[in-house]
């Protein structure tokens, strides 16, 4: 009888096989390495470029932020220069209210009848003059309430003085004004 040793063919086969599944094993983990460098290769790709993107939007949110600032900047300007030309306007028309009131009563005052004084304080006036009868003072003071520069005009003094050898009446009349003038510091905020 034959006898066949077939031991050394199963440990040549056993070793193939081992060779083989260490081959495979070898080849499987150079690709799952070569896959995880990759993905690592593109994880770091993609946070590198979403860094640049958020550094790109952090100096836009800068520049904004520095826009913002000058926008304000020129608000508060504006409205600086808004408050000054109020304050012009306001001025322009209190420039032309007391030449309009001082036209006015020079085109009230009667013949024979001279003023000696005018103050203005705020809605205030007080008028000091001399006439050369109380008629002209009664007609004076009828012109001047029937202006609309003018009300509430009231006689606090009338005197008869003496100058040389004529004789006149020294009178002294106070009223408000129609409208009185917003003060300049009312504009200043």
């Amino acid at each position: 009888m034959i006898k066949i040793n077939l031991l050394p063919v199963r440990a040549s086969k056993k070793k193939e096989t081992a060779i083989q599944q260490l081959v495979i094993a070898g080849a499987v983990f150079v690709v799952i390495a070569l896959i995880v460098t990759s993905l690592y290769v593109v994880k770091r790709v993609q946070v590198a470029t979403t860094q640049e993107a958020i550094t790109s939007a952090n100096n836009k949110i800068t520049e904004l932020k520095a826009k913002i600032g000058k926008l304000e900047e020129l608000k508060t300007l504006k409205e600086q220069v808004r408050k000054k030309l109020d304050v012009l306007t306001q001025l322009r028309k209190n420039k032309t209210g007391p030449a309009q009131r001082l036209s006015t009563l020079s085109d009230l005052v009667p013949a024979q009848l001279w003023l000696t004084n005018y103050t203005e304080s705020g809605q205030n006036v007080r008028i000091s003059g001399i006439a050369f009868n109380e008629e002209l003072i009664a007609l004076f003071m009828k012109s001047l309430e029937a202006s609309s520069n003018f009300m509430s005009v009231e006689l606090v003094l009338s005197e008869q003085i003496s100058v040389g050898e004529a004789k006149y009446k020294k009178f002294d009349i106070t009223m408000k004004l129609e409208s009185a003038p917003l003060p300049v510091a009312a504009g200043k905020k």
